[in-house]
């Protein structure tokens, strides 16, 4: 799989989920610029999958689902630290699903400073644990 399957992914959304996951993946690609990150692009679980080098972070998922039509996820591997940071961290600024996703409500700005942060935390959480 290929960044054209992630760019057809977001081709299928409907418009409101769409706009979302696009501010969001190019804020996820900002943060790995900053950060000198490579990136890999890919549709993991059918998810559009942010994946930086194994040793230097950990991948940042994306999802939307006509089930839950009023949100998207902003997902991580729940062995990670990094839902229990957010949440510490932001409070109530997102609803949180476990150790594995921040749920970011459509409809409404995104708070991308918090975003960069929780983005940069991922890219780099290998990184930090030394």
């Amino acid at each position: 799989m290929k960044e054209s399957d992630v760019e057809d992914y977001f081709a299928n959304l409907p418009a409101s989920p769409r706009a979302a996951c696009l501010a969001l993946q190019s804020l996820i690609r900002r943060a790995a610029t900053i950060a000198d990150i490579p990136l890999t692009e890919t549709l993991k679980w059918g998810q559009p999958s942010f994946a930086p080098p194994k040793r230097i972070g950990t991948p940042i998922r994306l999802s939307w689902s006509a089930k839950s039509p009023d949100r998207v996820e902003f997902l991580v591997h729940c062995q990670t630290t990094l839902v229990e940071a957010w949440r510490h961290r932001f409070g109530d600024l997102f609803d949180y699903d476990g150790t594995r996703a921040v749920h970011i409500p459509l409809g409404q700005p995104l708070p991308e400073e918090a975003l960069h942060i929780m983005a940069m935390m991922a890219l780099t959480y290998h990184q930090k644990k030394g």
